[in-house]
């Protein structure tokens, strides 16, 4: 799929255009991988399998697609505000590069502007545009630290992602309660009280 065909849509609309050469090579080589596991990919319910996964992937991870910089440009204002500002309970879906299984969660995500602001629905786009991409949680959460900071340019980013990976709960050490958090943070959410109050508005509930 190219860029060009997310550009309008910020890649949030669900669309049905793929790139059909990937979708060929993709979809023949799940065919092997299908008949490898002992399947009969000619029987009713596999015959279109194979180009369903490879539409999926795309979709999956268009994320590469996607310039999580320019979302943020396309929407910033100067503004004298220097306070906390807050996006939490970002929904997270992404994929795990080690077993290419899902994990997802919440992002929670704030900085304190330094005469700029963003449009409040750019740092879901920002999380998404990272987030749909083959990933580890851990480079996620700086990934999207380190974008905002270096567009932006605010007085601090703080980041902290929570999520379930099926990796640990559909195979290897199948604990299905877990959750892994992992936290990323810049300028002045790297001071305790400013950081403290940041894990406290995350965790309140104020509506």
């Amino acid at each position: 799929m190219s860029h060009d065909e997310f550009d309008d849509l910020d890649g949030y609309k669900k669309i049905d255009r793929y790139n059909l050469k990937s979708i060929d090579k993709i979809a023949a080589n799940y065919k092997t991988i299908l008949n490898e596991m002992g399947e009969n990919t000619d029987r009713e319910g596999l015959l279109k399998t194979p180009e369903r996964v490879a539409k999926s992937l795309q979709f999956l991870t268009h994320g590469y697609d996607l310039n999580p910089a320019k979302i943020l440009m396309d929407a910033m204002f100067k503004e004298d505000y220097k306070q906390m500002v807050i996006v939490k309970d970002i929904e997270v879906y992404s994929m795990c590069e080690h077993h290419l299984l899902p994990f997802f969660g919440k992002a929670h995500v704030a900085y304190i502007p330094n005469g700029c602001i963003v449009g409040l629905s750019k740092i879901p786009r920002v999380v998404d545009a990272f987030a749909r991409r083959l990933q580890v949680q851990e480079r996620l959460t700086t990934e999207i630290r380190d974008c905002i900071e270096a567009t932006l340019k605010p007085l601090g980013v703080a980041v902290v992602i929570e999520c379930s990976h099926l990796c640990m709960q559909m195979r290897g050490i199948q604990k299905q309660n877990s959750v892994t958090t992992t936290s990323a943070f810049t300028g002045e959410f790297l001071k305790d009280t400013t950081r403290k109050e940041f894990i406290s508005l995350i965790g309140a509930k104020l509506h």
